[in-house]
């Protein structure tokens, strides 16, 4: 299995101008978020517990990050039962209502990543790798690490295998 410097570096050679970054801070945690409640539908109860796909996915999710990083796995953890806490809220509602929420969220989050590609220049990650569809809101949690100052041994390997994030003016000259 690749490492958690592997994956990153792989997605990150495909996210190196800034404005797409950007872009991704924004686009894939609607486009999680979406999943997770399109998943939260129906609901089983089962022994007493209730059980729907997002939570499925959330935990499979969530071992997955443990197994590449036990931080960065804390960190996706959280936030995946975040998504999950919203989409059992919103599995409350008319169908209509949720799935309008849930559709809504991962369409404006697909357009969102596709005008980070065309600032890029470059096509998304995933169309080569389909991994890059787990791989993206990792990359998000690191490169917001990254900015906090912390991971800086990441950092450096996805750097030195990526090469730097550039600004957008750069491009232009």
């Amino acid at each position: 299995m690749k490492t958690l410097n592997d994956h990153l570096s792989q997605y990150a050679a495909y996210h190196r101008d800034r404005r797409n970054i950007v872009t991704h801070f924004v686009g894939i945690p609607m486009i999680v978020l979406s999943i997770v409640v399109l998943l939260a539908r129906p609901v089983f109860d089962v022994a007493g517990l209730p059980l729907s796909a997002a939570l499925l996915a959330v935990m499979a999710a969530t071992l997955y990050y443990l197994r590449l990083d036990l931080r960065f796995g804390i960190v996706m953890g959280v936030l995946l039962a975040a998504c999950l806490a919203v989409a059992h809220a919103t599995a409350g509602w008319t169908t209509g209502l949720w799935a309008t929420f849930g559709v809504g969220l991962f369409v404006v989050g697909w357009v969102i990543q596709f005008v980070g590609h065309i600032f890029e220049g470059r096509k998304p990650a995933f169309v080569d790798d389909v991994m890059g569809l787990i791989t993206g809101p990792l990359f998000v949690v690191a490169e917001a690490a990254f900015l906090m100052g912390l991971r800086r041994e990441v950092e450096a390997v996805v750097e030195s295998r990526a090469g730097p994030v550039r600004s957008g003016r750069a491009l232009a000259k």
